[in-house]
């Protein structure tokens, strides 16, 4: 587990022995929310495609139920992943659908592939997992959907339209879900901001990574721990009257329109 995402204690007793399902689970906020559950003592079982990182994580977090190989871009695949979910731990009561790529492109440089891989892994992927979630959850008498949106999907940002495009879905998937499936299901997005993650890392260098954080209010990126700590409250009993929301948790971020100054541009020459 990357530095900064160890779980933190456990807070929320009425989450012990919950079934908890995290896609995208094997590194960054994913891997922190599992953990961050784990600690909880929910049963947990992590989605993911990167099979490489299995066993490491196995090691790091002894106490998942299972990790289950799925491409949640492919329907077929979700749907086999969720009868594993239910042979692992009966059924589902959260689902953290966190599974995400990006792209750090142009516009008019992206590529048809690459528009339909970023949307189909981010919005697609969140409609198959949540569609699975929530017919098991209404069939149980009710459960929690979290998702893992952006401030990328509140305002806009060079350089990432695909990206953002399927964030702003995710959070209107996430309204309409939450105003059909009340009063049984709860379902909210949460909408990090700069986030310390392997994904942050791979596209900013360290001197953009400084920029950033000496424009963010806080001053500095969210740790993955920190999101992990806002999916627990959402999904225990203190969250109970939340749903439809689309929660930033960014730093300050928002308050001043930061996502679209041009500080993020350095390869312009902008500051």
């Amino acid at each position: 587990m990357q530095t900064g995402s160890t779980p933190s204690l456990a807070r929320h007793p009425d989450l012990a022995g919950r079934r908890v399902v995290v896609t995208g689970g094997l590194s960054g906020i994913g891997v922190a929310t599992a953990g961050r559950f784990v600690a909880e003592g929910s049963r947990v079982v992590v989605l993911d495609v990167d099979a490489a990182r299995a066993a490491a994580v196995e090691a790091e977090l002894p106490g998942l139920a299972g990790i289950v190989s799925c491409d949640v871009a492919d329907p077929a695949a979700v749907a086999a992943a969720f009868a594993e979910v239910d042979r692992l731990v009966g059924g589902v009561d959260v689902l953290v659908a966190n599974a995400g790529i990006s792209i750090r492109h142009r516009f008019l440089d992206i590529t048809p592939e690459e528009w339909r891989r970023v949307l189909a892994v981010n919005l697609d992927g969140v409609f198959f997992c949540a569609r699975e979630a929530a017919r098991r959850m209404v069939a149980g008498g009710g459960g929690a959907i979290l998702m893992t949106a952006s401030t990328n999907g509140v305002v806009g940002h060079p350089f990432y339209a695909d990206y953002n495009a399927s964030k702003a879905g995710v959070i209107l998937l996430a309204r309409s879900m939450a105003l059909e499936l009340a009063p049984t299901v709860r379902v909210n997005a949460v909408c990090p901001g700069y986030v310390l993650t392997p994904m942050q890392q791979a596209e900013y260098t360290p001197e953009m990574l400084a920029a950033t954080d000496a424009k963010i209010p806080l001053r500095r990126h969210a740790r993955p721990d920190e999101v992990a700590s806002l999916f627990a409250f959402l999904a225990s009993d203190e969250g109970a009257y939340i749903t439809g929301a689309a929660i930033p948790i960014d730093g300050g971020e928002l308050a001043g329109g930061l996502a679209s100054r041009d500080w993020i541009r350095p390869d312009l020459g902008l500051t």
